[in-house]
């Protein structure tokens, strides 16, 4: 018999670092964050099984006023609060199997030294300033006041106990300024305002240096397009001191000063990757290094891209460091279509859920449904059960367990030797897939992966109910071929697993026992198992009964580390910058049906001195004029279009720009530049008629 063949993969060992965004040590891990954690360690496992040495890093992020008043609250330091944390953190990463080379905190002597070098390196440059500014203080703690620890009136529309930087009730974003009846949550004092001197980094003057990077495939396209809108609108100096009293680092050369909680959070990638580098005894300027030629790739979810995509690699390129090959961002977590909720017990701990179900089955779930794209996904609980009972118990293990008896029982535990052509055309139609399969890890596609390894298990099966070895164990003379079957069986099972290993790392380990090898590295499947001996079979995955999905929820409910985390979520507790914007998610046919079309004549056009693509246009619908700022300033001279009939949102919300309000949208289309055409309606329309 000659051997199948694969197609070997030509490229030559690669030296990666992969991290995941710090989770905020003020609170408990949940599923919603486990999204990005597994993401990373599926990808950062599959590099490793290819041969590649890749690194996986993480930390705490430690510091902050959210922080210090915790820890306040629990009559302990913050040192201890976030001690513990860490280790609940670690212990939760851990029972998802998710495989950290290192684990550290940004409150660490390597964070303090990076984020001091850092700001040392771009104050040197010219790239620090010092400002005056006003902000809200309150009187009884003797603290200044962050945006998310003021509460008041919500200035558009009225409704009470909202926060300082936006409205929950109607969405609306607006200055603590603005906010109606402030109070401080700290202390329930009325803040005042208080001048202060801060540092800030002047972003303007990377702008060149951003756009350039940015359009060079180091993000999705739609992150990219989200990040010309910044553009347009304006980068802007960002602040970057904290005054005292705060939890975190002090600024050098400075008094009472001390680093913003986001200027030190990306530096724990640097700092948790040197820290390994001293116990590895690594080469840490082979990958954080200007000329360095390592890869370094960073996991996150979209609502932080701001500060991942801008800041980072503006203070990465001021500071004589490299900047990520590429940053990979994520969406949301929904469960049964809707946002985690504790009533509903669907705001789920780590712990919860480790209390009741195995954490492969969430890793395989989450990988069914992610992509390289920043879709939101949903844990559906009855397609989550149906797909894992069917997938991974019915047809994958079920493989192993349909042959495995007769292998032990029939043939003294060992596979047979040779096969037939047949035989020899199905496992290579499984080894021909290796490449493709490959290809979709690579590029984060793991649920078209999944859906390509459940069809070959399909196959896998369908081979078994032919040769049907159960029948054949009956019939005298029938040996070789009971024995190919089952054999192949059996190494077509190994195939599936080490397709699936980085998904399924625990299931693996059992697969690597039962088939009594060291290792299930992707090329080694170039080699059949010929009279290999395995061992008895027993059960990798038992089914998902219904009953414990009901006893998570219910246990879900009673959480009061849920309750703590919806009343204080770490990744809310941080503070963010007012004019952070998330990315857009999908939205539901009722929700498009709200827009409001309308035809509106162009009575004045402008242009924007101050903004390369922006034209201020006075838009005439019949009954009333709006303003509206529109990115056409490539495709038109203003005098050209005054007059002309074009389509607007009518009823989209004022938005604040730096030039002023605009009140709606102009529609146009193309792919950009010159090429960029405003909607024309058809002759005979009137300003104020509404588009259907």
């Amino acid at each position: 018999m000659t051997a199948p063949t694969q197609t070997l993969s030509t490229q030559s060992s690669r030296k990666i670092l992969v991290t995941s965004a710090l989770p905020y040590a003020n609170g408990p891990i949940h599923l919603g964050h486990l999204v990005e954690y597994i993401q990373t360690d599926i990808w950062a496992r599959f590099q490793r099984q290819r041969g590649h040495e890749c690194y996986y890093v993480c930390a705490d992020d430690a510091h902050g006023t959210p922080i210090m008043l915790r820890a306040q609250a629990e009559g302990i330091s913050p040192e201890a609060l976030i001690a513990r944390v860490s280790e609940e953190h670690q212990t939760d990463f851990a029972g998802f199997n998710i495989a950290f080379d290192h684990y550290h905190s940004t409150n660490s002597p390597e964070n303090e030294h990076f984020a001091s070098h850092i700001y040392e390196q771009l104050k040197a440059q010219g790239h620090i300033s010092r400002r005056v500014i006003e902000q809200y203080y309150d009187p009884e703690k003797a603290m200044f006041l962050p945006d998310r620890f003021i509460k008041g009136t919500c200035p558009k529309c009225g409704a009470d106990d909202q926060y300082g930087d936006n409205c929950e009730a109607c969405g609306a974003t607006y200055s603590p300024e603005e906010l109606k009846n402030p109070v401080s949550v700290v202390s329930g004092a009325t803040p005042i305002k208080k001048e202060t001197e801060h540092l800030f980094f002047e972003l303007p003057h990377f702008e060149t240096m951003l756009k350039d990077w940015t359009h060079k495939g180091h993000l999705q396209t739609q992150i990219a397009n989200k990040l010309d809108e910044w553009f347009e609108s304006g980068l802007r100096a960002w602040d970057i001191s904290r005054d005292a009293p705060y939890f975190g680092f002090k600024i050098p050369g400075e008094t009472d000063k001390f680093f913003y909680v986001w200027l030190d959070a990306p530096v724990g990638y640097m700092a948790s990757f040197k820290a390994l580098c001293e116990k590895k005894q690594l080469d840490f300027d082979a990958f954080w290094a200007q000329d360095a030629q390592a890869e370094l790739y960073h996991f996150i979810g979209k609502d932080i891209v701001y500060f991942h995509a801008l800041f980072w690699p503006a203070m990465l390129s001021g500071a004589g460091f490299r900047t990520p090959d590429a940053i990979f961002s994520h969406g949301f977590l929904t469960v049964d279509g809707q946002k985690m909720s504790k009533s509903r017990g669907t705001f789920i701990m780590a712990k919860t859920y480790l209390d009741h179900l195995n954490p492969e089955y969430l890793r395989y779930y989450f990988a069914a449904k992610l992509s390289s794209r920043i879709d939101d996904i949903d844990l559906s609980l009855a397609d989550f059960t149906q797909r894992v009972n069917s997938d991974l118990v019915g047809k994958v293990v079920n493989i192993a367990s349909r042959c495995a008896g007769f292998v032990v029982k029939k043939f003294d535990r060992k596979l047979n030797q040779a096969w037939s052509k047949p035989a020899q055309d199905l496992y290579q139609q499984f080894l021909d897939q290796s490449e493709p399969i490959a290809e979709l890890y690579e590029k984060r596609e793991f649920a078209q992966a999944m859906r390509e390894i459940m069809h070959l298990a399909d196959l896998a099966n369908e081979y078994i109910d032919q040769t049907a070895p159960w029948v054949l164990a009956k019939e005298d003379g029938k040996e070789a071929e009971l024995h190919e079957s089952v054999s192949l069986g059996i190494n077509l099972f190994r195939v599936l697993i080490t397709y699936l290993t980085p998904v399924l790392p625990e299931t693996a380990d059992k697969a690597k026992a039962f088939l009594q090898l060291e290792h299930l590295n992707w090329s080694a499947i170039n080699e059949p198992l010929m009279g290999h001996e395995i061992v008895k079979f027993k059960p990798m995955l038992t089914r998902i009964d219904p009953a414990q999905i009901e006893k998570m929820l219910a246990a879900s409910k009673d959480d009061t580390a849920a309750q703590k985390a919806m009343q204080q979520a770490p990744d809310q507790n941080k503070e963010t910058p007012t004019d952070m914007e998330p990315i857009a998610d999908e939205i539901a046919f009722d929700d498009f049906a709200k827009i409001d079309l309308r035809v509106v004549r162009i009575a004045k056009a402008e242009s924007v001195p101050e903004a390369n693509k922006l034209l201020k246009l006075t838009l005439d619908l019949g009954e009333g004029q709006k303003q509206v700022f529109a990115g056409i300033k490539s495709a038109y001279d203003p005098a050209e279009i005054e007059g002309k009939l074009t389509v607007m949102v009518a009823n989209l919300k004022p938005r604040k720009m730096r030039f002023g309000v605009s009140e709606g949208m102009v529609l146009a289309a193309g792919p950009g530049g010159k090429d960029l055409f405003i909607l024309e309606p058809d002759e005979g329309a009137q300003p104020g008629m509404r588009v259907k």
